[in-house]
Order: structure tokens, then sequence, then C-alpha cells
């Protein structure tokens, strides 16, 4: 599943390509990827995209009139960059998003389905969907442990929860708790202050 260095990356490419640009059409090629319907998703065609932010694990479009779309990849979602028109017949495509310069296809291996769209309304729309995490790149060490010692959970699994920390999966969990040398199911409660430190110097 793409997590936060993967979703600002997606998010750079996407500010190259769409930013200022009008969305002139959305076609959904799976009845199973929209999960919102207020606005609805017409709402966004025609209107230049205005902002990307990253919401957590998933990407958000800002379109004129505080219209967002929000994808969340998932574990096999991906997006590709592709001709203006490009087909969505393959049943791994589940939908495009059609710019004068170009299609944002969007696809996903295998057949869960898991991969979802979302509108939004203004940023009152946006706060609904997010989780809540702290924004570890942004918190202080302060802040850091607070969340961290919220409840005691293993490091591990505080560490994907997205009401605590916003943006780390299993993938970059892993990669953390490695490079902090701690155990992944050690107890949040309790570990020492220099290892929640080396912790947050790991994530960071």
């Amino acid at each position: 599943m793409p997590e936060l260095p993967d979703i600002t990356v997606y998010i750079e490419a996407l500010e190259r390509r769409v930013k200022g640009k009008a969305l002139e059409k959305v076609r959904v090629g799976s009845p199973f990827l929209l999960r919102s319907v207020t606005p609805p998703l017409r709402e966004a065609e025609g209107k230049a995209v205005r902002e990307l932010r990253r919401l957590g694990k998933r990407i958000a479009m800002g379109f004129e009139g505080e219209v967002w779309l929000v994808l969340h990849l998932m574990i096999a979602g991906r997006l590709h960059w592709r001709k203006k028109g490009a087909p969505i017949g393959s049943k791994n495509t589940l939908a495009a998003f059609d710019f004068e310069t170009g299609s944002l296809v969007l696809t996903e291996a295998g057949s869960q389905r898991r991969t979802s769209l979302h509108t939004a309304l203004g940023e009152e729309g946006l706060r609904a969907l997010a989780r809540g995490g702290l924004e570890v790149m942004e918190a202080s060490g302060a802040a850091f442990a607070a969340a961290l010692r919220r409840e005691n959970h293993t490091v591990k699994r505080s560490l994907t929860d997205p009401d605590l920390f916003s943006g780390i999966g299993n993938a970059y969990s892993d990669e953390i708790l490695h490079r902090a040398r701690l155990s992944p199911v050690a107890l949040t409660q309790r570990l020492s202050d220099e290892e929640i430190a080396r912790l947050y110097e790991a994530v960071r």
C-alpha cells in the first residue's frame, strides 16, 4: 500500500501534470470504486485543479468551487499518466480522469476492488474523511511520544493506526522499527524515553 513517502511522490508528479488544468471528464469503469455521491462526481468536471494534498494515505485533488476528489489506492491501486482518451476496457482499469494534456488512469490488480474514490465539499468534507492521526513530519518529539503512549498497544500496531499516526503502514513501519532497533511487539507504554526518541528519529 502506498504510504506517506509514496503518496508525496505521487502528488509531486500530479502537480506537474494537472495543477491548473481543467478536468474535462471522469470515466468510471467499476461500480465498486465510487463510495460517495455528495457532491456528485460530475461537479468536478469542467473545473481546474487548484490544489493537491495528502490526506493520510489518500490523494486529494481540489477543484474550483471547493470540490474534492479523494483517492485511496489501498494495496493494489496505481495511477498512470497516459494519452488523452486512454481506454478503460481492461478489467483492472477502474477509472480515467481526462484532462486536455492527458488522462490519469486508475488501475487495481486482483479482484477484491478495495481502491476507493470519494467526493467531498470544502474543508469540512475533507475532515470527515480524515482519520486524525499525527503528522509525524510536522510533530515535535513530545507530541509524538504522547500519541505513542495514548494506548498500550504493540509499537507496530500503534505506528500503523491511522487514528494515532498519519501515513504509516506495514511496509514503512517495518523499516522504521529496524532502524530504531525495536521489537514490533514491544508495548508502547513500556518504552523508555530514549527508545521513543530513537523511534521518533527513525520515523522522520
